[in-house]
């Protein structure tokens, strides 16, 4: 899927609109976990998430096709901010659907970007399925969760991470549509790397770790975390395929885990955290103890929380979601 072939290709694009993030071993967080731990700082980019890497080639590659249509997609808040952001060298239309109750700090920089937000749902699945009967009602590029263009785009973020930390064990990473965690199994194999890529999912949206766990798609009927960008229940086929032979394992993290991982990100190195930004954290808190003695990665994958919830989880409180 990937060569190294494509790197320069891909990372070329990506820098016409951004920097490299950082990674950094910042000493207290290492102290407080007992192991060596670098942060790859995804919450440094120009939306404060991963997504918008994917979203830059996702859009050239359109443009490359021919005139870009009216594009219309789903989200949570940090793709449906990519896709306007990538847009606007191009004046293509975005409509982008989120649930009711989505972030409203989210939503105000999905418009802000230039897309215009349809709020229908009462989860991010329903919110998909909706923007696909729009899709096609408007004739217009329904744009899905996770594409091949995604995680090529994506990908650009594991080739920084593996250039500037070398020799690493292993790499934590949150799973939401899965186009994080495929992007980092794409570039270890296209490396020839031995490190191993862990998923890490919300306990209360726990989906694709069903899947993986059985061999086979499982859905679930809810998808109660605070943490929006890994609320999902419907796995998607083409990331489980990506996944379930990548992966080393997934882990379970619950809001409490989160919660905590947020507060020790802020306090050990005072970058914020959403609540999936901070996932990886809360699963390598879990497994610090078999963490000891090697070299491991964080993927801190945005920083866009709502001033109120921060304050609350600063305030050593758990959001709640009902």
């Amino acid at each position: 899927m990937l060569r190294r072939d494509d790197f320069a290709k891909i990372q070329s694009l990506v820098y016409q609109s951004m920097s490299p993030t950082p990674a950094y071993a910042w000493p207290l967080l290492c102290r407080a976990l007992e192991c060596e731990v670098w942060v790859k700082h995804e919450n440094h980019t120009p939306i404060g998430a991963f997504k918008v890497r994917g979203g830059l080639l996702y859009l050239n590659e359109l443009a490359q096709a021919g005139k870009l249509p009216v594009i219309v997609t789903a989200t949570r808040g940090n793709h449906g901010q990519s896709i306007p952001f990538a847009a606007r060298q191009f004046g293509a239309e975005v409509h982008v659907f989120v649930p009711v109750g989505n972030s409203e700090e989210k939503n105000a920089a999905m418009q802000a970007w230039g897309a215009t937000l349809h709020v229908v749902g009462h989860d991010f699945d329903e919110a998909r399925q909706a923007a696909e009967v729009a899709a096609n009602d408007m004739q217009a590029h329904g744009m899905p969760a996770f594409h091949e263009h995604l995680v090529r785009g994506v990908a650009s973020y594991g080739m920084e991470l593996f250039n500037d930390v070398h020799d690493l064990d292993c790499v934590y990473v949150p799973i939401g549509m899965g186009s994080g965690a495929a992007s980092l199994v794409a570039v270890r194999d296209a490396l020839g790397c031995r490190t191993e890529i862990v998923g890490v999912v919300s306990a209360h949206a726990d989906a694709m770790a069903l899947s993986f766990e059985r061999g086979r798609i499982v859905t679930t009927n809810s998808a109660h975390t605070f943490a929006d960008g890994i609320a999902t229940r419907m796995p998607h086929p083409d990331a489980f395929d990506y996944l379930k032979n990548g992966l080393a394992r997934i882990v379970r993290v619950t809001d409490e885990e989160i919660a905590a991982a947020m507060r020790l990100l802020y306090r050990t190195t005072h970058n914020i955290a959403e609540g999936a930004g901070a996932a990886a954290t809360a699963a390598l808190i879990q497994e610090k103890v078999q963490a000891a003695g090697k070299r491991n990665a964080v993927i801190l994958s945005g920083g866009n929380v709502d001033m109120n919830m921060f304050s609350q989880v600063l305030a050593g409180r758990t959001p709640r979601v009902t």
